[in-house]
């Protein structure tokens, strides 16, 4: 039977994209020069891209900027909202960014922002700056704003990561790529069929970005030989069984590859448990301590002793591999590296003599 090709979809931009946007817009205003109905800003990876701007204007000693975030065909809450930024000269070198109505406040440990913070993402907030650098090395003030923020952030996953008052401004590379499982799986499809034909014997297999970035600092990997996931386990894993490769490496965070062990082959937020339990109950087998009060994985391991973080992180890698040689029938040597938030080694399980050099 003809397949029907798969539709193209479209590719929108991150509410930190935006903010960078408006953070620009709004210094252009300030400084005298024009009100600007386009802004072109550099996202991660040195890619330039336009984004519109939707409104400008002076409100006293400030200039205020306004872009409305086109997520492209991704069903993403915050599509169609008002990414706002204010802008101005401040007294103090460097550049302040401060939230206002809509953006959330972290309170608690174990994300990529200190409690307290303004839920402010490490990348979008590079991108801000250095929007706004472009522009001038003069001390600035910014407040990044998003009206109604507060509303759509309760149908998220803020409010049950200590993130209180508003959405978070997100995005490690500026662009949102729309969801859709036939595309995802066809993608794999043709990742598999690449390996296969390069001649690769071990592929590396990753959730996303974080494991992605480390896989490519910690081994020597060939372009064809790192695959990426995402949320489609079961699928990768079943479809992968068909090719000749004599090893698998997985690298990932544990919050997302600790829900393969309890079953949970397709690891969106929205289809799948929270492994915080999995993680805990091991953490209480092991060390005989409760950590349930812990929101994020990460967190749960950063309130260990190092020691503890580690076995802990042995552990889970260990039964993250025996789920995946299982899933796979044992038809490959596998091994499972994890890392944290920043791409450090956490734990390790299984042998890893196909990566330790190049083995494509």
């Amino acid at each position: 039977m003809k397949r029907e090709p798969v539709k193209e979809l479209r590719s929108g931009f991150t509410t930190g994209a935006c903010a960078a946007a408006a953070a620009k817009a709004a210094v252009t205003v300030l400084l005298g020069r024009g009100k600007p109905e386009q802004v072109e800003i550099a996202l991660p990876g040195f890619v330039s891209v336009t984004l519109p701007v939707s409104h400008t204007y002076d409100e006293g000693l400030w200039a205020v900027a306004e872009v409305i975030k086109d997520a492209g065909d991704d069903p993403d809450v915050t599509d169609g909202v008002t990414v706002k930024v204010s802008a101005r000269l401040s007294d103090s070198p460097g550049i302040t960014i401060n939230r206002g109505e809509g953006v959330g406040l972290v309170t608690k440990p174990g994300l990529a922002v200190e409690p307290g913070m303004p839920a402010i993402n490490p990348g979008p907030r590079k991108m801000i700056e250095d929007s706004v650098r472009q522009l001038t090395e003069q001390g600035i003030e910014l407040i990044v704003s998003i009206p109604n923020g507060a509303e759509i952030a309760q149908n998220t996953f803020n409010p049950r990561l200590g993130i209180v008052g508003g959405l978070s401004i997100l995005g490690t590379t500026g662009i949102v790529k729309p969801f859709s499982c036939e595309a995802i799986r066809d993608t794999l499809e043709v990742s598999l069929n690449v390996a296969s034909a390069c001649k690769i014997i071990a592929p590396v297999l990753v959730p996303g970005r974080i494991g992605e970035k480390a896989a490519r600092r910690l081994y020597e990997l060939s372009s064809e030989q790192l695959i990426e996931v995402g949320n489609e386990w079961g699928f990768l894993l079943d479809r992968i069984r068909d090719f000749p490769f004599k090893g698998i490496l997985v690298v990932g965070h544990a919050g997302k590859l600790a829900k393969l062990p309890q079953g949970q082959w397709d690891t969106h937020s929205s289809r799948s448990v929270s492994a915080v339990p999995f993680v805990a109950d091991i953490a209480k087998s092991l060390f005989g301590l409760t950590l349930h009060d812990c929101i994020t994985v990460e967190g749960l391991f950063k309130s260990l002793e190092r020691r503890q973080a580690s076995e802990l992180a042995i552990e889970v890698a260990r039964q993250i591999h025996d789920s995946v040689a299982l899933r796979t029938k044992n038809k490959f040597e596998i091994s499972v590296t994890i890392v944290d938030m920043s791409g450090e080694v956490s734990g390790a399980f299984g042998e890893q003599n196909y990566w330790k050099k190049n083995c494509s």
